[in-house]
């Protein structure tokens, strides 16, 4: 795998809030230019931590009654769960470093 999930309003309650393990998920759209610039930084990551955590992304187009939920104002929004709690907030782009770091922090909570 090692790709990012495409969360959904439909599957979001399964594959985030109910996960084992951390999740980090960001919230985009097509036609955000900074969105567009973190997409390869959160592939990265999801390929490096296959297994570990899960990472995918939210389309808030197609998908606004989780973004309305977590009331994401601007995008890229990056947030990270565990055990169905919020537990890290990102706002624009972030170095990749910053994002794994976040990741590791959740792991040991």
């Amino acid at each position: 795998m090692g790709t990012a999930i495409q969360f959904t309003d439909d599957n979001f309650q399964h594959e985030v809030l109910d996960s084992p393990v951390p999740v980090l998920v960001d919230f985009w759209a097509p036609w955000c230019g900074p969105c567009r610039m973190i997409g390869p930084t959160i592939e990265e990551l999801a390929a490096e931590n296959s297994g570990t955590f899960r990472i995918g992304k939210v389309n808030v187009d197609e998908n606004n009654n989780v973004a309305m939920t977590y009331n994401v104002a601007s995008i890229p929004t990056i947030m990270i769960f565990k055990s169905g709690q919020l537990v890290q907030q990102f706002m624009g782009v972030q170095p990749k470093a910053k994002l794994q770091q976040a990741l590791d922090e959740a792991k040991g909570v």
